[in-house]
């Protein structure tokens, strides 16, 4: 590296993280002459001096091995120029060009804020907004970029002597950080009461009201939390009535790991991510029942504090519940005027607005690492780079499916995906997504030429990619799912390349109008194969089918020959004369939608195992009380039939129902039938995937959709597949669950051919078609 003068460009997340400061640090400490600046694209360099070439190069390596938290480095070019001369090393104003730069993420309050904030005597002492440029709120207050302080909520708070004074130093850790704040010139607290008059205290009078059995809704980085004391039954109670919510589980708020460890188990991989500067919620394993928190649930749901402000009121009371702050399916809300009031007896509001909401991210911790339920706080709007065969010169906005939905926006080789939006059937949320997606453009100067959209016609998101009059391609649910991990992975797929997808999930509209859910897809980035999928099974009562378990146990039950057979208690929650009137309609073979689902597979064996009620609560209730059962050593799983005499091949699971008659007969456990269950799926997985080598060369499995939040399946899938020598891909920044659809469908569109980007009426094709365009 020559030691005269070279220009370095990065790009990542490198501004309005402190990375100016630390570059400027580390020029001088090695005494490098030149200047650093944020340009349109990223942060430029310019390094001229120093005794040798080897200062240069312990630059470029300490640049990467010694990053501020909150920066991630994409790329760093580097070039020869010519000196400039430079005297010393400084920080020049910004330069313009075209603007793609990202925004970190919310971060939680660092150590070194917050021990500042419990210090008396400190300025800062007991001020819930001390922050730094390695922590603190950011996607949540930008507005447009450049990343400025006239450009975030922060702009209405005009800095005090000190606060600039520590913004304009270099070596401050506050320097240029654009939410920085103090008592004297930051944002505020307001304690009010039901009728919406102040009331003194603040955060501790909000505390003492908590432990006191109130409920008390805080803002926080993305919107408010509903918190009560979560060792008071009755006030969990009151809450859980306030939300229509009986039995969905509740997150819990933690002062420390020492709180946690009280009541859930801690594995070392799950410590790391709850103390991540990200602060998800953790689902940890129970030590001890605490009740009416996740009823009939193996874990419990857990974050530490993510704002100082939380850290303050859990000084207090130790252990709250933190569940959002939304009506049964809306969005969080963010501000105080939507009614937040009505959900809580107390409200601790702030003055700094929140620009878009967030909800906090949830996730477990499988075998192989992280399995994202939601990611929203802490993630979003981290990019992801795609493989370099879909680097395109192509703008392109992915809208997803209609539940559980995020959106992706596609620019320069990278894509950004949105935070959890939710479920676009309800207008609340169809809202809070068109505020995201305005959001997002803006920031990231995206304005599409390609629109992407789920293949069913009626989605909103299918209705409002047609109102845009441009290039509108149409993805089928499940060939989607299975592109997004190979587009996470980076997977180049060489000419005739192929993998096999796994989609496993409740319900996808599939090429033939019927709702698939159990498939097996063959495929690259272009097209797919139906190779095999569940046989198909009526689904009485179309979307009722999903919401009362015992229809889909009756419709299994029947399609295998056993409905005669099953006792009759096993239907005996299930209110008359409903079970003997739908035998009638599956006996006279009556015209019921058709299904291939995994999801709607749990929802039966849950049933018929005695776990899940006759009526669900939420989404994927009855799975989750049966994955919580699986815990009993097993040799192995129940017996499946599957036919490839002819394509595409089919999965029959008439054996399993009526080797599971014979346990429930027997008396056998809920645990076993469960473990079996699971044990069986897997099984399902690994001797489809060896046909499919055998017979079409495949050694890659990528596995999806929202059955594979199911910790259990996911370790038992991924270890047999891997026992038999294949590769296996799971989705482990994202969640494999619906939010991944618009990244999927992001894949789909940058291999597609140039001409399907002509603005064209959407055409449907068949099984063996590109399934879209």
């Amino acid at each position: 590296m020559p030691a005269e003068a070279v220009r370095v460009l990065v790009t990542g997340v490198v501004q309005g993280v402190g990375f100016r400061p630390f570059v400027y640090k580390l020029a001088e400490e090695l005494r490098l002459r030149g200047w650093v600046r944020n340009r349109g694209c990223g942060v430029e360099i310019h390094l001229e001096g120093g005794r040798s070439a080897a200062a240069a190069r312990a630059f470029l390596r300490r640049l990467r091995a010694e990053l501020p938290p909150l920066a991630v480095i994409e790329d760093v070019s580097v070039r020869r120029v010519r000196p400039e001369g430079a005297s010393g090393f400084r920080i020049k104003a910004s330069a313009g060009g075209e603007r793609f730069v990202f925004i970190s993420p919310d971060i939680a309050a660092c150590d070194a804020c917050l021990g500042e904030v419990m210090t008396p005597g400190d300025r800062r002492h007991l001020y819930p907004f001390a922050n730094c440029t390695d922590c603190g709120p950011r996607y949540t207050i930008v507005r447009s970029l450049p990343y400025d302080r006239p450009a975030t909520t922060m702009a209405g708070f005009p800095m005090c002597p000190d606060c600039r004074r520590e913004y304009e130093d270099p070596r401050d850790r506050r320097y240029h950080a654009q939410p920085i704040a103090c008592p004297a010139c930051g944002p505020r607290v307001r304690l009010s009461g039901p009728d919406g008059a102040p009331l003194g205290g603040g955060v501790d009078e909000a505390a003492d009201r908590i432990r006191r059995g109130r409920i008390v809704a805080v803002k926080g980085l993305g919107g408010f939390h509903l918190m009560c004391d979560a060792l008071n039954a009755a006030a969990v109670g009151r809450l859980r009535r306030l939300k229509a919510r009986s039995r969905k589980p509740l997150a819990l708020m933690a002062a420390d790991l020492a709180a946690i460890s009280r009541y859930a188990a801690l594995k070392p991989a799950e410590r790391e991510a709850i103390v991540s500067p990200q602060r998800p919620i953790v689902l940890l394993a129970k030590k001890a029942e605490i009740p009416s928190i996740a009823p009939g649930l193996a874990e419990i749901g857990v974050m530490l504090p993510s704002t100082p402000l939380h850290a303050l009121l859990l000084r207090r009371v130790p252990l709250v519940v933190a569940t959002s702050s939304n009506p049964k399916d809306a969005p969080i809300m963010k501000d105080a005027g939507e009614g937040v009031a009505r959900l809580a007896d107390f409200v601790l509001d702030h003055d700094r607005p929140i620009q878009v909401r967030s909800d906090d991210s949830v996730l477990r911790i499988a075998a192989d690492g992280p399995l994202f339920v939601r990611r929203a706080r802490g993630y979003v709007p981290y990019p992801q780079r795609v493989p370099d065969s879909l680097n395109r010169p192509v703008r392109t906005l992915a809208l997803g499916g209609e539940l559980k939905d995020t959106l992706s926006l596609y620019k320069k080789g990278r894509v950004v995906t949105s935070q959890f939006l939710g479920d676009l059937d309800d207008y609340r949320n169809y809202g809070y997504f068109r505020e995201t997606l305005d959001h997002l453009k803006r920031l990231f100067e995206v304005e599409p030429e390609v629109v992407v959209s789920d293949l069913h016609p009626d989605f909103r998101t299918t209705r409002f990619a047609r109102s845009l009059g441009i290039a509108h391609l149409r993805v089928q649910h499940h060939f989607a799912h299975v592109l997004a991990p190979l587009l996470e992975h980076g997977v180049d797929l060489g000419r005739g390349a192929k993998v096999l997808g796994i989609a496993m999930d409740g319900y996808g509209y599939g090429d033939d109008g019927q709702a698939w859910g159990g498939e097996f897809l063959l495929c690259d980035y272009r097209s797919y194969l139906r190779l095999a999928h569940f046989a198909y099974v009526p689904l009485p009562g179309g979307d009722l089918a999903a919401r009362e378990p015992w229809r889909m146990a009756l419709a299994h039950l029947h399609r295998a020959g056993l409905a005669a057979d099953a006792p009759p208690r096993l239907f005996a929650r299930v209110a008359r004369p409903a079970p003997a009137r739908l035998a009638r309609l599956l006996d006279r073979g009556a015209p019921f939608l058709r299904t291939s689902s995994c999801g709607r597979l749990f929802d039966a064996v849950s049933f018929l195992a005695g776990l899940a009620p006759s009526r669900v609560e939420y989404e994927a209730e009855a799975p989750q009380l049966l994955e919580a059962r699986a815990k009993a050593p097993v040799r192995s799983g129940y017996g499946f039939a599957l036919d490839a005499s002819a394509e595409p091949w089919t999965v029959s699971f008439a054996p399993l129902f009526g080797e599971l008659l014979a346990d429930l007969k027997r008396g056998t456990p809920a645990e076993v039938v469960s473990s079996k269950f699971h044990a069986t799926l897997a099984a399902v997985m690994v001797r489809v995937a060896e046909r499919a080598r055998k017979e079409r060369g495949v050694d890659t499995v990528s596995l999806a959709g929202g059955v594979f939040l199911n910790r259990r399946l996911v370790d038992l899938a991924t270890a047999g597949l891997r026992r038999k020598g294949f590769r296996v891909l799971r989705s482990v920044l994202y969640s494999p669950n619906d939010e991944s659809l618009s990244l999927g469908q992001t894949a789909f569109a940058l291999a597609a051919p140039a001409s399907a980007f002509a603005p064209a009426p959407s055409v449907r094709r068949g099984r063996r078609g590109r399934a879209s365009s």
